[in-house]
């Protein structure tokens, strides 16, 4: 099965109110972890690759990765995406390089962190929807500004989205999918207490554009049990806390249909890798401590698949559209 647009994928996920996992990589551990998690699970799957990514592997290697994996597990349905990209010289690399998705983050300045004014995140995001949709690709855009850093990305100043603000953004831009900050938060040390999410401004966006797909960034949930066993085999983590699963869960039925999950696929690692290096201090091969790293990262991806609904509907993507026929859609609109 060829790369799908992420738009055919979020589009299904709307019409069948369910959630899809957008798991970030940045090698083939983490790529066949997911891969590997959604072939169990009967789950398509949107895998995405920040700047960051892209300059630790390089743009050949992970689209490569992809491939292989792909190969590897042919009935996994799978959209390939750029996480945060800054400008539109970035968005249209990975345009170039086959990523059939890109996210824009207008929201931030190209520094990623300062916050930008809305007239240039709408020009900027309209910009590269226009390159996007000319090619078939899906384009998503961002409203709000979360907080944490995530890669280098991320803003000092938590500012929710406006839903009006936010509608009108999707108007004015044509985006396909819409990341809103709603209190979710990036990295592993998101807040001090649990946070109260705003269900009310996916709710109010979903309703005046039920047809646009909501973008939950920010939403691993730093479980506490891997960050206890990382601070048992010595790490330094005190305080990590994210968002509840079971809140997560929750706003896919006010909206919510891609939900960005990182941070968790690190802490598996770190804690499964600390563990075989205070317990089997003789270990120097590699494949000792990144191949059950890499079991631990993949049962969290299956654990994340069944619980946004995603697991069994791969079978949905029989057909796959091309970006040629996509594109021919877009300019009909």
């Amino acid at each position: 099965m060829p790369l799908l647009t992420m738009k055919q994928i979020l589009d299904d996920a709307i019409a069948k109110n369910y959630g899809v996992g957008a798991f970030n990589i940045n090698n083939m551990e983490q790529t066949l972890a997911i891969m590997s998690a959604a072939d169990r699970t009967e789950s398509p799957v949107i895998l995405q690759a920040s700047r960051g990514a892209r300059k630790y592997a390089g743009p050949v290697m992970i689209y490569g990765l992809v491939q292989a994996a792909m190969k590897l597990y042919p009935k996994v349905p799978v959209a390939l995406h750029l996480d945060h990209g800054n400008n539109f010289e970035t968005c249209k690399q990975s345009m170039d390089d086959g990523w059939t998705s890109v996210m824009m983050d207008g929201s931030l300045m190209e520094d990623g962190k300062t916050p930008s004014t809305f007239e240039y995140n709408v020009d900027v995001t309209s910009r590269v929807v226009a390159e996007g949709h000319k090619r078939g690709i899906t384009v998503e855009g961002e409203i709000g500004t979360l907080g944490g850093i995530e890669d280098g990305h991320g803003a000092d100043r938590v500012k929710l989205a406006d839903p009006d603000q936010a509608v009108e953004f999707a108007h004015k831009t044509g985006v396909d999918a819409l990341a809103l900050a709603f209190g979710t938060s990036h990295g592993a040390f998101k807040f001090k207490a649990k946070p109260v999410l705003a269900y009310d401004i996916v709710q109010a966006v979903n309703k005046k554009m039920p047809g646009l797909a909501i973008v939950s960034h920010g939403s691993s949930s730093v479980p506490p049990e891997l960050v206890a066993e990382i601070n048992k085999y010595g790490g330094k983590m005190p305080g990590a806390m994210g968002v509840p699963l079971e809140d997560i869960v929750r706003s896919i039925d006010f909206g919510v249909r891609k939900i960005n999950i990182d941070t968790d696929l690190r802490l598996a690692a770190t804690a499964t890798i600390r563990k075989v290096f205070v317990e089997s201090p003789e270990k120097f091969d590699i494949r000792d401590y990144l191949r059950p790293a890499m079991e631990a990262m993949s049962h969290v991806v299956e654990t994340r698949m069944i619980a946004f609904r995603t697991a069994g509907k791969a079978s949905n993507f029989t057909k796959v559209i091309s970006l040629e026929e996509m594109a021919k859609v877009y300019a009909r609109k």
